[in-house]
């Protein structure tokens, strides 16, 4: 059996054990530590080749397993492959086509594919191009980088001496190619900090209400603190607490916060989905929500979500952003803003939950925009201030 035979079976089994329940990074990274076999070389093609199964998400789901995964290779590579050599020589003619064209060769039309691939398009939020968006799973997207302040001067020079391209995207914001070490390069979180440039311009929302005030801010589902970190870089001076339902979410983030030079901040654990009391800190001026969501902002990263997704769980995560929101807002001072944040392009998680909030717990809204990242290889987020009078 031929190299590229067994890469197709061993992708096949692969996935055929996977069930959608952990991130398939993680599973994947499990199943080759128990099967000592595969070299890097392998793991890293059988890994793209599952990717490129999930980037498929709902469509071609009628075909056989083998002849999906090499439809994901043909649709989402760049050029001829061994793989397509192997098993389709006359797919791996066109290779190097535009998407457009490869579809065309398939006798797909592009409405037909995306309708399938997508089929959650009329949940959309305004400003989410159906099209774009679902064209963007075909790409894994880039890696973004945000300088921190007083580090610009030494960032470049070193990606230049590295010999790692980037690409530029404003005074603090560089992207790199995903397969970049940069953890072996920069000293992350300290001189600079990984985090998707639709992420960072969230600071754009959060800086009219955080810059040049001592101010005491909530990050109250702070995960990995990437929100929190650049709510301090925007405004050293204000007095920090941080909150998530996850212990060893808190523990990863003091890590972080040691290493981005936050000392002085309080953290606890909190469960945000029933009434809280006695949370450090409070009352504030400033309560960051960048609350739990479907994550479809982000499922170009992550396409085994798109996979596995039940519609139901959009009115689900609406249900549960509204309950973290009521339990939050007695903590927040009179004429104190609210930023209530989601990385998801679902229009029930972000403008019907704006209205909510609007109308049902009396705030004012300041904004509330889509931040579309497909464009450029980024996620898609949605961000919104609003003031308690």
């Amino acid at each position: 059996m031929s190299r590229f035979h067994s890469y197709l079976n061993s992708t096949a089994t692969i996935l055929s054990e996977y069930d959608g329940t952990q991130p398939f990074s993680l599973f994947l990274k499990r199943y080759f530590s128990r099967h000592k076999k595969f070299g890097s070389r392998d793991r890293r093609l059988i890994g793209d080749y599952c990717f490129f199964y999930f980037r498929l998400g709902n469509a071609f789901k009628e075909r056989s397993m083998d002849e999906r995964i090499l439809t994901g290779i043909f649709l989402c590579s760049t050029q001829p492959n061994r793989m397509l050599e192997t098993h389709k020589p006359d797919w791996n003619e066109r290779a190097g086509d535009e998407l457009s064209e490869k579809l065309n060769f398939l006798g797909i039309s592009e409405d037909e594919l995306y309708r399938t691939l997508f089929p959650f398009y009329e949940f959309l939020s305004e400003g989410i191009l159906h099209h774009a968006y679902a064209r963007s799973f075909f790409t894994k997207p880039d890696v973004f980088l945000r300088i921190r302040p007083g580090k610009e001067a030494s960032v470049r020079p070193r990606l230049k001496s590295a010999h790692i391209p980037f690409k530029e995207h404003g005074a603090f914001s560089l992207s790199v190619s995903p397969k970049e070490k940069i953890d072996q390069i920069f000293n992350v979180d300290s001189t600079l900090v990984i985090q998707d440039l639709s992420s960072q311009r969230v600071g754009n929302v959060m800086r009219p209400v955080l810059e040049g005030k001592d101010l005491n801010v909530w990050d109250s589902c702070a995960a990995s603190g990437g929100k929190s970190i650049l709510a301090y870089d925007i405004n050293p001076k204000i007095t920090l607490t941080v909150t998530d339902v996850r212990t060893n979410i808190l523990n990863n983030l003091s890590e972080r916060f040691e290493k981005a030079g936050i000392d002085t901040y309080k953290s606890a654990v909190m469960d945000l989905s029933n009434p809280v009391e006695g949370v450090p800190g409070a009352p504030f001026d400033v309560i960051i929500a960048d609350v739990p969501c479907t994550g479809s902002g982000t499922w170009a990263r992550t396409p085994e979500q798109l996979f596995y997704f039940d519609e139901a769980k959009i009115s689900e995560y609406a249900s549960l952003q509204r309950t973290i929101i009521q339990n939050a807002l007695p903590h927040l001072k009179k004429g104190g803003h609210l930023i209530y944040i989601t990385c998801s392009v679902f229009r029930q998680e972000n403008e019907e939950n704006v209205t909510f909030i609007e109308e049902e717990l009396g705030l004012t809204k300041l904004s509330a925009d889509i931040i579309a990242g497909y464009e450029v290889r980024a996620d898609s987020m949605f961000a919104s201030v609003f003031r308690k009078d």
